[in-house]
């Protein structure tokens, strides 16, 4: 399905591709320790009626999840559906769906206004990150036309793991990152696995401290994937993903919510699944992460498409999700 529905950016490939980089693994940041913040384990949960975070009143879901429907069935009827399920923000995978629904490709005034009609709000946009280096300003132009306030890439800040690359990339942010400011949205980074491995020329330095470090935080925020980030500590021990958080918590605007089963014989240490059909440490991560900040948790599962019968498929898929994730933000 995803070779029909129009992307900006190829997230497996990225994952290929950063499979077949080598890494070393050493035990400490770009500073030369890693910091104590990414070291201390939080309590499993906090107390019963404790703040949290995340809102459970604005729940959102990456397109990307749904890219089958979305192509197949278009924005219209999409919307309308996650909207039923209770769904209030969307974030971005691209802007197209089939054009034989209109007879013409959608415009993203037209988006704009199917969002505005089923009380949804766009909340983020992924980016391929070259379109960030040639097209820039365009894509600004996209976000304020459809009204989000925030636009990230999925991608790696570099292809290379050195921390050299990890530092001009950081540079290259800061400057895209100013631009959107200037516009009034908050430019970020989504991360995959590959970011949390350790620099080939420095193996005790974690590449993700690099970028963190070098970032500007007026300009440059932070999307986690929690699943990722735990899959990045299953395969580069030494850090706990909350404690990032509760270290950097304004950085951090928005959350990938998705879920994994424990496989020991997977690479990655976790099989994904839908949102509460996985065993991932979510209670103790909501509160781990600690009451500062206003994160928008966003629901992705990338495999949703493949969830059987189909139909319903992803939007089945979204409908258990979403109530899984409602019942553990309540």
């Amino acid at each position: 399905m995803m070779g029909r529905f129009t992307h900006d950016f190829d997230r497996r490939g990225f994952l290929r591709a950063a499979a077949a980089g080598t890494v070393a693994i050493g035990a400490a940041s770009v500073a030369g320790a890693l910091p104590a913040a990414a070291q201390t384990l939080a309590p499993d949960a906090g107390p019963h009626g404790a703040a949290l975070s995340i809102p459970k009143d604005a729940i959102g879901i990456q397109l990307y999840s749904v890219r089958d429907k979305v192509y197949d069935l278009g924005f219209r009827a999409v919307f309308e559906e996650l909207s039923r399920m209770g769904y209030k923000e969307v974030e971005f995978a691209g802007y197209t769906q089939n054009p034989s629904i209109l007879g013409r490709q959608i415009t993203l005034q037209e988006i704009r206004t199917l969002l505005d009609d089923n009380g949804l709000r766009a909340i983020g946009s992924h980016i391929g990150i070259g379109a960030f280096r040639s097209n820039l300003q365009q894509e600004l132009d996209k976000a304020q036309i459809l009204g989000m306030p925030n636009i990230g890439t999925p991608d790696a800040p570099s292809g290379t793991q050195t921390v050299a690359a990890y530092q001009a990339a950081a540079e290259e942010f800061n400057r895209w990152g100013e631009a959107a400011s200037a516009r009034g949205l908050k430019l970020y980074q989504h991360n995959h696995w590959a970011e949390w491995a350790f620099a080939q020329d420095r193996p005790e330095v974690r590449l993700y401290d690099v970028f963190l470090n070098n970032t500007d935080p007026a300009h440059v925020y932070l999307e986690m994937d929690v699943y990722w980030a735990f899959v990045g500590q299953f395969r580069y021990p030494g850090f706990d993903p909350a404690a990032y958080v509760r270290a950097h918590p304004y950085r951090y605007t928005l959350f990938h919510m998705k879920d994994g089963k424990t496989d020991p014989n997977a690479a990655d240490g976790y099989d994904m699944t839908e949102f509460g059909a996985g065993d991932m440490r979510y209670q103790r991560f909501i509160h781990a992460i600690g009451p500062f900040g206003n994160h928008h948790g966003i629901w992705e599962q990338d495999t949703a498409p493949g969830t059987q019968p189909d139909p319903p498929g992803s939007l089945g898929a979204a409908q258990r999700s979403y109530t899984a994730l409602a019942d553990l933000l309540s």
